[in-house]
């Protein structure tokens, strides 16, 4: 589908930087307190909105041209899961916009997440849960 977005313009409310991007084929959309992303056929990931809380993915692009089939948020970050279970953060720092500290407990087999303002929880095939964000 089409996206069509209105609002403040800061958080979300504009989309025109990514218009092109969200024309067609978006299957999915997620948001957090200032930020959205949306999820195309194929998995792509296309963001927008306040770039400290996720609207800017350009760090970890390349990670979300395809294979996203799920994205968790919390209020300043985002969490995608890709196929085979890979998990790729951005937005806040802080609330668990970076998950390097935890990167190779997330690079496969993460079956759940779960969160709340500040932080994100993984849950693991085998029942291993991964923690990241506001300590």
């Amino acid at each position: 589908g089409e996206v069509v977005t209105w609002g403040y313009a800061d958080c979300g409310g504009d989309s025109s930087a990514v218009a092109d991007r969200l024309a067609a084929g978006v299957t999915a959309i997620y948001s957090n307190e200032s930020a959205f992303a949306a999820v195309k056929e194929g998995g792509e990931v296309v963001t927008w909105g306040d770039a400290d809380y996720g609207g800017d993915s350009s760090a970890v692009a390349d990670r979300l041209a395809a294979g996203v089939t799920a994205i968790y948020s919390n209020g300043c970050a985002f969490a995608a899961v890709k196929e085979g279970g890979e998990v790729v953060t951005w937005g806040y720092a802080g609330y668990g916009g970076d998950s390097s500290a935890v990167a190779d407990r997330l690079a496969a087999g993460v079956t759940a997440i779960y969160s709340n303002g500040f932080a994100f929880a993984a849950v693991k095939e085998g029942g291993e849960v991964v923690t990241w964000g506001y300590a």
